[in-house]
């Protein structure tokens, strides 16, 4: 096809980048060990692992797993949040020959359950916070599961440090709920007996299946995206290659550094931070539970930032706190948002708070995660998810599969390298989000303009129809969080009797003298007669997943709930 938006690419980034040169993920990984061996690889609560650290942990680990007579392909679940044996694991995993299954550490037992049985894992590795879950998970016995190992947040923080580390989670914050996990194994204990045993190197290739990524489960039943190795090679490459302008623009020297808040087991940061970190040298520094705010900016402030990939949530957030804003952002080279939204309000302070504008960019599970972003030397905000990036093909479709005009809003449908193999063991999923050319239909409403740059209309099925009008709720909370005392907001469609859906508006304050009809009559000059909320509701808190993208659904689903009790 015509990728007419090549033009606009910034100077010294490739069209297409060929991920053959490297035959596995692992060549790639194995490459970084041997080229940044002494470097920092990452840190978390002030204790680091070097790149090599990372190369002999992850050997043992990957040898200790090849000697429990796992098959080549065997599944091996991956259950932590940001926190130093991840990124062992993970290496550890793909270079014995297995497919790594990120599995979210806050799932409950029943979400669990499911991933585990869908995926067929027969190996867990999990942090002890959340062995609970495990053990509630496997109590039926009905997944495949045959080998667990727990670790502890300090297994690999050094002593006393680490000692001191797992003292305080489970004594003084009491944060490990007691389990029992029959035959499960230290993650201490497994690398030190891995690294007595020997290690095969497997002959991986790239239709090689890497990693089972699976989709949220707010939308129904989880699915694991298929990402075989050369899929995120590709979008490996191509984001280093995004990138360079950006970089370029701090002429920025040396190692760089990684703000890694966002939870690897996510795929935004899985490949943003976790891969391409190794993948570049950089120095990844982990954010255990961004949560916790005042932490968070006690551990950047010791960091000269360099990469800040995050959520709208994440920026709005800080960006609102006065600790925040004494930090040193000399060298904040990019600030890449993805996962939802990037509202234009939070946009404006972020920039005004860092000097460094938010570079807005969208992906999928289903894509490796970024198939377009903003040009990463962007001056300000754009309100759009930015160009393709190299070797990625996008169309906008109608309903009935159609290739639409430039500026026609329409399902956003991707093709590249990038693209996921398929559901897992899920053909028939697979075929309805597949188009019989190869694009994936991302179930994104989309424009694309005469440049290229594309802009998010909204989620399909998130949108709303008033009396036969289509209302996108990301026009309604970008116009509305920037009314002054708006901290953040939502828009849902809940039943009307009038004209099937309304729009109802979800505040939480920053400022508690904001009135209903102060917003009101600001959303009556902003907004026609049937995209106006009908009503609004303010909120101490709205529901987030872990990544920090609110959910509408949930919202949705609980007006609805109340409206048939009423009704009843």
């Amino acid at each position: 096809m015509d990728r007419f938006w090549l033009k606009y690419y910034p100077p010294g980034v490739p069209a297409d980048i060929d991920p053959s040169r490297y035959p596995s993920l692992v060549a790639l990984i194995e490459e970084s060990f041997a080229n940044y061996r002494g470097a920092k690889a990452y840190v978390c609560m002030g204790a680091a692992l070097t790149f090599g650290e990372v190369d002999t942990l992850s050997k043992a680990l990957a040898a200790w797993l090849q000697g429990r007579g796992l098959k080549r392909g065997a599944r091996v679940a991956i259950m932590m949040p940001n926190v130093l044996q991840y990124p062992v694991t993970l290496a550890a995993v793909l270079r014995a020959g297995f497919i790594a299954v990120n599995v979210n550490p806050l799932y409950t037992a029943r979400e669990l359950e499911h991933q585990l049985r869908d995926s067929g894992a027969e190996a867990v590795i999990v942090l002890d916070n959340f062995a609970v879950t495990l053990q509630a998970a496997l109590a039926d016995g009905a997944t495949a599961v045959k080998h667990v190992v727990v670790s502890s947040m300090g297994d690999l923080m050094g002593f006393p440090k680490g000692l001191i580390v797992d003292f305080v989670v489970r004594s003084v914050k009491k944060l490990i709920p007691p389990y029992v996990l029959p035959g499960h194994v230290k993650f201490r204990q497994v690398i030190a007996s891995g690294k007595a045993m020997s290690f095969t190197q497997p002959d991986l290739g790239p239709d090689d299946v890497a990693v089972l990524q699976y989709t949220g489960g707010t939308t129904g039943i989880a699915k694991g995206a298929t990402l075989l190795h050369r899929t995120i090679v590709a979008n490996l490459l191509a984001s280093e290659a995004w990138m360079q302008p950006g970089l370029r623009r701090k002429e920025l020297e040396g190692q760089f550094n990684i703000v890694c808040a966002l939870p690897l087991y996510h795929v935004f940061a899985f490949i943003t931070c976790g891969l391409l970190g190794m993948r570049t040298g950089a120095l990844n520094i982990l954010i255990p539970d961004p949560r916790d705010m005042k932490g968070t900016v006690r551990t950047l402030s010791k960091y000269r930032i360099n990469i800040f990939p995050g959520v709208n949530t994440l920026f709005n957030a800080l960006a609102n706190r006065a600790d925040f804003a004494q930090l040193d952002f000399s060298g904040l080279a990019i600030s890449n948002g993805g996962g939802m939204a990037v509202q234009e309000a939070v946009a404006k302070k972020w920039l005004a708070v860092t000097g460094c504008p938010i570079v807005e960019g969208y992906g999928l599970s289903e894509t490796s995660a970024g198939v377009t972003c903003n040009p990463t030397d962007s001056e300000a905000y754009t309100g759009s998810i930015g160009l393709p990036m190299p070797n990625v093909e996008i169309k906008i479709l109608d309903d009935e599969g159609r290739e639409l005009p430039l500026g026609q809003p329409g399902e956003i449908a991707i093709r590249g390298p990038q693209v996921m193999k398929g559901y897992w063991q899920r053909p028939d999923e697979t075929a309805k989000v597949m188009t019989p050319d190869g694009f994936f239909k991302s179930g994104d409403i989309g424009e694309m303009d005469e440049r290229g740059y594309i802009r998010i209309v909204d989620r399909k099925k998130d949108m709303i129809v008033v009396s036969g009008f289509k209302v996108y709720p990301n026009e309604i909370e970008g116009v509305v969080s920037g009314y002054p005392g708006v901290h953040e907001c939502a828009a849902v469609g809940v039943p009307d009797a009038r004209s099937g859906e309304a729009v109802m508006l979800f505040v939480v304050k920053s400022d508690p003298k904001l009135t209903k009809e102060a917003l009101e009559a600001f959303c009556a000059h902003e907004f026609t007669g049937y995209k106006r909320p009908k009503f609004i509701e303010f909120r101490n808190e709205l529901p987030k997943s872990n990544v920090g993208k609110i959910l509408r659904r949930e919202l949705r689903d609980e007006v609805v709930t109340k409206t048939k009790k009423k009704a009843a």
